[in-house]
């Protein structure tokens, strides 16, 4: 057949950050290797992200998330499948947006009925039983971090990363998300300054954080801190960083590629039972950011983290174990045979 066109459709936003975007870029990334045309309905939240991050995208305007807009968007496209990373779709929407095409639907909730033909759920707690309802009969599930979508530019520093981890600790990683959910990043940076030593500080926001203001006139004085605004370098950042503070969305399959031991944070519920997932086992240290006890509990990890350095070898081993980085390559194979089998 010829070079598949191949639609997203994703969620972006101060509420639900940019990780939807993100991972979809990874997928259409790995897709436009093997010859596929790919092209994202862009409301302004998700136009915004790939200004920053991929300019060359081809894009369709679309008013607002909302899915009428995003159906408004879509019937004016045309196309041969269609990918749905958007936590406010469901069966009904996947089936009137994919026209009868195939469709791919990333989630992480399993609390809704889908209507993908593949539906893709990386986390790490996740069984076929949590779908029984939801999904068509022959819906194919790709299910665990083994298929968590990772850019490439991870891998590649995977064997080199995991050589050196245990190390003392000499950088710090920060990276929360590119929205700052409630201004969390200056709050951690806030809690990090005083008990890091001379360690640098490389934290990650994106342009439109609302920490960013506060960290810019931090960094004038501090020294140790370096800010990375819409970085496109993730990748080196996490490779060379001893520890990380990360959040438990997306990002997670890249700092586990790498194997960087991380003290992950719960910034929205439905992040806690990946995040439990990791803890369980011992693949990261976990603190939730809207407990009571948050500060007590980041301070004491924290501690752990900087001090033990057999914690560090452990946590890096097992997270490393969890996520290879391949996961893009073996989603994209999956939707490709979908595509020639359809149009065969």
């Amino acid at each position: 057949m010829s070079s598949p066109s191949i639609l997203f459709v994703a969620d972006a936003g101060p509420a639900v950050g940019g990780g939807h975007v993100m991972r979809s870029l990874t997928l259409a990334g790995v897709l436009a290797a093997h010859g596929a045309n790919c092209r994202f309905v862009a409301p302004p939240p998700v136009g915004a992200i790939l200004a920053a991050f991929a300019p060359q995208m081809p894009q369709a305007e679309a008013l607002s998330t909302s899915s009428r807009d995003l159906a408004e968007a879509v019937a004016g496209e045309r196309y041969d499948a269609v990918v749905f990373d958007h936590y406010g779709l469901s069966a009904a929407h996947h089936r009137t947006m994919g026209q009868g095409h195939p469709t791919l639907v990333i989630d992480d909730l399993a609390d809704r009925p889908l209507g993908g033909d593949i539906i893709l759920d990386s986390g790490p707690a996740r069984h076929a039983e949590d779908y029984n309802g939801l999904v068509d009969a022959d819906a194919r599930l790709l299910l665990g971090p083994h298929y968590a979508p990772v850019r490439a530019d991870f891998a590649a520093l995977r064997d080199t990363a995991l050589a050196w981890r245990g190390e003392p600790v000499g950088r710090v990683l920060v990276s929360l998300g590119l929205t700052d959910v409630d201004a969390i990043t200056a709050r951690v940076v806030d809690r990090l300054r005083p008990r890091i030593g001379e360690a640098g500080l490389d934290v990650v926001l994106g342009g439109d954080a609302p920490s960013l203001a506060s960290l810019a006139k931090i960094a004038r004085r501090d020294t140790r801190i370096t800010l990375h605004v819409d970085s496109p370098h993730m990748a080196r950042l996490t490779a060379e960083a001893d520890i990380a503070v990360g959040a438990a969305g997306s990002s997670t399959w890249e700092r586990c590629t790498l194997g960087l031991p991380t003290l992950m944070l719960v910034l929205a519920e439905n992040q806690r039972a990946s995040a439990e997932a990791l803890a369980e086992r011992e693949a990261a240290l976990v603190a939730d950011a809207r407990a009571a006890d948050f500060e007590t509990v980041f301070d004491r990890a924290l501690m752990r983290l900087f001090t033990d350095a057999a914690l560090r070898r452990d946590l890096a081993t097992q997270s490393a174990a969890l996520c290879d980085g391949q996961g893009g390559p073996r989603v994209a194979e999956a939707l490709l045979k979908l595509i020639a089998l359809r149009v065969s």
